[in-house]
């Protein structure tokens, strides 16, 4: 029985040019934990004001939030800029958005209501709509939270990227359970949340996509073109189906 040739190995890549390539993924993981961290702190000293449940409800849904707007803005950054590796962080930056609107959802049930469901049925969803708003966004996110990875990608195939663009969606909802709950003339901040969201949404949009692509490209091409062997329409083609991906 002839011998097995021994698997080709990968050599070991250097750690400088780790930390060059995945220098924004580490500061995604770095800063997500380190908010965490800050807010398991505050919790546990009592720092978190005279009323620990509003005090969690006001960290634990600016931060989700904010990590919602930030992994909507890798894509609109990597076709504006050119930058594709911001699409690296898109999904840790979602599933920390998920666990920090988890983290909310568990303050306002367990604390605020402490488990008690027919509470929770008479006084809040009945009552108080926002809070049926704001568990439609957190639903959805729960849902692209479990599809997030290759072997879903894989099952659902084109039915995929359809289901993770109802982020849009959650999105807005959240910004609207934010709105509806708050006093608008007061706080003007969920006004600022929902026009970041709709911008997000907007620069998405095909006819948007492709005019920002086709400036950017026009501000980057050379003026000496060198012959390629790849035609340019196939370039464009290319680049723009990658963009398409959420």
């Amino acid at each position: 029985m002839p011998a097995r040739r021994p698997r080709a190995t990968r050599p070991p890549r250097a750690w400088p040019a780790t930390l060059r390539d995945r220098w924004l993924t580490l500061l995604v993981h770095g800063g997500a934990l380190t908010t965490l961290a800050v807010l398991a702190w505050l919790y546990l000293t009592n720092r978190l004001g005279v009323d620990i449940v509003n005090g969690l409800y006001y960290y634990t849904g600016r931060i989700a939030l904010i990590l919602l707007a930030l992994s909507l803005t890798a894509t609109p950054v990597s076709f504006i800029f050119g930058y594709p590796k911001a699409l690296l962080v898109r999904r840790p930056l979602g599933l920390y958005a998920f666990l920090f609107a988890a983290l909310h959802f568990t303050n306002f049930i367990g604390l605020d209501y402490g488990f008690d469901l027919n509470l929770v049925l008479q006084d809040a969803i009945l009552n108080k709509p926002y809070i049926i708003v704001g568990l439609l966004a957190l639903l959805i996110l729960l849902a692209l939270a479990v599809t997030s990875t290759q072997g879903w990608k894989r099952r659902l195939k084109r039915g995929w990227t359809n289901l993770h663009r109802l982020v849009y969606l959650a999105a807005l909802l959240a910004a609207l359970h934010f709105f509806w709950q708050a006093k608008v003339p007061e706080r003007p901040e969920p006004l600022i949340y929902g026009a970041v969201f709709i911008a997000l949404l907007v620069v998405r949009l095909p006819p948007i996509r492709r005019w920002i692509v086709r400036a950017r490209q026009g501000r980057a091409a050379p003026l000496n073109v060198q012959p390629s062997a790849v035609h340019p329409t196939e370039r464009t083609t290319r680049r723009s189906r990658q963009e398409t991906e959420v």
